[in-house]
């Protein structure tokens, strides 16, 4: 694979009910492109697993499971986490995730979010202690740039109704990475993730070219270990305050998603503003 010196190990999840739809096209070819490459495969098809993506009781560990107490959704699955009580499918996936250098995740834009299963992946699989939390020998946040995934990239690949134009830098439904931001930065960046430009593939129900999208799919997963990242700012060098604000001497005047950027996310037909810091 062009620009990737060493093969690494790539975790892809992804979120479609129906393995013939251009979802499910898309990561067979995509999977077996990885693999051609030299890569080593990690993969969670959240429907083919029939994943759970309630939160419950039992995400806590032997506390929830035996109803001593109210649960505590945040502080009793960290303790489980850090007990080793977790449920084995929560566990199984921070397995794989861990042992990933590039994520990818894959999704059909449905309502403008993910579908209900990868939102209920994300809310039982990265929690305290594991994708973010405070070191407790140190008192280190960790999150951003002292997250604990740091090091690792991640790549969205969506399809959507919308014209391209939609999602375009005056597009009705949002410009890309501002309609994406939640999670982009707030979940990506939020535990350290390098961030890549995301893949959306518009117009997915009057597809007429799939060797077109095909290509386009080979070109990011080609760029997987190279291609710059989206350049969210760092939360503890100064950039923001103690109230986590940014602060007042940076892009002074503006405001929105796009000032926690340090230049603007790549919107054809705008010029990259200098960011004033």
């Amino acid at each position: 694979m062009q620009g990737i010196d060493d093969p690494s190990t790539v975790f892809w999840i992804s979120a479609h009910p129906e393995q013939r739809s251009l979802t499910g096209s898309l990561r067979r070819d995509g999977l077996a492109h990885l693999r051609q490459g030299g890569h080593s495969v990690l993969e969670s098809d959240l429907y083919a697993i029939g994943w759970d993506p309630v939160v419950r009781s039992q995400d806590g560990g032997q506390v929830g499971e035996h109803g001593l107490r109210r649960f505590r959704v945040s502080s009793d699955t960290r303790r489980a986490f850090l007990t080793d009580e977790q449920p084995r499918d929560v566990a199984r996936e921070q397995s794989k995730l861990l042992k990933a250098d590039a994520i990818i995740v894959q999704f059909p834009l449905w309502w403008y979010g993910m579908p209900a299963i990868l939102k209920g992946w994300f809310d039982r699989v990265f929690v305290s202690g594991f994708a973010f939390g405070t070191d407790p020998q140190t008192g280190r946040r960790l999150r951003f740039e002292q997250g604990p995934f740091v090091g690792k990239r991640v790549l969205v690949i969506t399809t959507l109704g919308d014209r391209p134009q939609a999602i375009g830098p005056r597009g009705k439904s949002g410009e890309l990475n501002e309609l994406l931001f939640g999670l982009l930065h707030g979940t990506f960046a939020y535990t350290g993730m390098s961030v890549l430009p995301p893949l959306a593939l518009p117009s997915a129900d009057r597809l007429s070219d799939y060797s077109r999208v095909q290509d386009e799919l080979v070109d990011r997963l080609d760029g997987l270990f190279v291609d710059r990242e989206i350049p969210y700012r760092p939360q503890f060098t100064g950039e923001y305050t103690s109230e986590w604000e940014l602060a007042d001497h940076v892009r002074p005047g503006e405001h929105g998603v796009r000032i926690h950027s340090r230049t603007p996310a790549a919107i054809p037909g705008e010029p990259h503003a200098t960011p004033n810091e």
